[in-house]
């Protein structure tokens, strides 16, 4: 079957299937928001223990990366995404069985320790299996099925809670993600030699890596300052997505504009859809135009501007709120951007030790912001409850969106360093 022994075209099925089990990961660690009223009356949680319960996701995923990366790198693509996803899998049952906040909050870090390997691996294929020129564009493919799992765990998955409950919902989402885990260990390949097919025209074979291979790629990965810029970058730029589009999006809307859960949820999609198609657009623009810091600085002012208005005009708008969320997610693209740069700092043998630093301390960004802005939501607190879930003030939500601004605007400034150090080192002058 040509299909099948065309390396150029199995990579296509075995990214899918690697796909798949990713576009889960996003799905469950963005779907607090439609169950947060759930969660709320199951566990009787405040805003803050509901933005911890979501966070614990992150608390193991975010310091993992690193440990992924190694995994990817040492251990391979096919065996570190089929242990992650099965692992993800145990703990969306634990969660779904949990009778108590804490056992909720076990399963929860359980789900966050199997996803954790699951994007670096995917990421470490598309290096494997894919040209220079076309890894950009394929990390943005990549970063767009988070998106998709983002749409999914906006109105989809409210309908299917609203039909089974969320307890049963999880459980079916569960079953799917333990056979897609299977069918990866058993059908992916770390690269063309390994699934026996001609090498790919312009893809180099990744070497075997040692333990003391893996050391020191650590070690240089750390002690250059450009990966603590980037790491800021995506600090700010994936945590602040994931809390308001997998947390925050969802009660604003309720709360400031009477929405129902399920209308609500609709509009959070808005922003799920910008960042499925945002960033493999842009980064096909950079792959074509060898651009990378001038658009993720040009990005980077459109998406913190999105938030400014939110926290300036919080109640005025659903319309505005609405495009708001789509140029936030579409422009989040540029700061995908970050990952590429990084890959391109290193070489093959260190591109998983790489991207898990970075991609960690995005992960950092998740597990941080859901607790702070639950912390000022729960300062601007009214007294009253709704059906079991506390009330936060338009004011409220106007200064969390304020820290969303803020965290942009970081960031921003963080992918302007990075490129006045590239240029000074172009120019031969030193790169401070």
């Amino acid at each position: 079957m040509k299909l099948w022994s065309d390396a150029s075209r199995r990579r296509w099925i075995l990214w899918l299937l690697l796909a798949s089990v990713y576009l889960l990961v996003s799905l469950y660690r963005l779907s607090t928001a439609v169950l947060s009223e759930d969660l709320t009356r199951a566990f009787e949680v405040t805003a803050t223990e509901l933005g911890n319960l979501h966070a614990a996701f992150f608390y193991i995923y975010a310091p993992l990366q690193i440990v992924s990366g190694v995994l990817a790198d040492r251990l391979g693509v096919r065996r570190s995404a089929a242990i992650g996803g099965v692992t993800m899998n145990v703990g969306a049952v634990a969660f779904a069985l949990a009778d108590g906040y804490l056992v909720a909050l076990a399963g929860r870090v359980l789900m966050g320790l199997g996803a954790s390997v699951v994007f670096i691996a995917v990421l470490r294929f598309c290096a494997n299996w894919y040209r220079k020129d076309e890894f950009a564009a394929m990390s943005g493919v990549t970063v767009a099925v988070s998106g998709v799992g983002g749409i999914l765990a906006t109105a989809p998955l409210a309908h299917l809670v609203y039909f089974m409950g969320w307890r049963s919902a999880l459980f079916l989402l569960a079953g799917y993600g333990a056979l897609a885990s299977v069918a990866i260990y058993v059908f992916v390949r770390d690269s063309p030699a390994s699934a026996g097919l001609d090498p790919i025209s312009g893809v180099v074979e990744p070497p075997e890596v040692s333990f003391r291979d893996v050391a020191r790629n650590l070690n240089e990965v750390v002690r250059e300052f450009d990966t603590w810029l980037i790491g800021v970058v995506m600090f700010c730029a994936t945590g602040i997505n994931i809390t308001v589009f997998g947390l925050w999006g969802v009660p604003y809307a309720v709360q400031v504009y009477g929405l129902s859960l399920v209308e609500a949820s609709y509009l959070v999609l808005l922003g799920s859809v910008g960042f499925t198609v945002g960033p493999p657009l842009i980064g096909w623009i950079s792959d074509r135009t060898g651009s990378r810091t001038p658009l993720m600085i040009f990005a980077g002012v459109l998406y913190t501007l999105a938030y400014l208005v939110v926290a300036v005009f919080v109640a005025s708008s659903l319309l505005m709120v609405g495009a708001a969320f789509f140029v936030a997610g579409f422009f989040t693209g540029g700061f995908v951007l970050a990952l590429t740069v990084m890959k391109e700092r290193h070489a093959a043998t260190a591109s998983g030790t790489a991207l898990g630093t970075v991609n960690g301390a995005g992960f950092v960004g998740a597990a941080v912001f859901p607790t702070l802005m639950g912390f000022v939501l729960d300062s601007y607190w009214t007294g009253e409850t709704v059906a079991g879930a506390r009330v936060y003030t338009e004011a409220g939500y106007s200064v969390a969106f304020a820290v969303a601004a803020a965290a942009g605007l970081l960031a921003t400034l963080s992918a302007l360093w990075i490129y006045i150090r590239e240029r000074r080192r172009i120019e031969g002058g030193p790169a401070t």
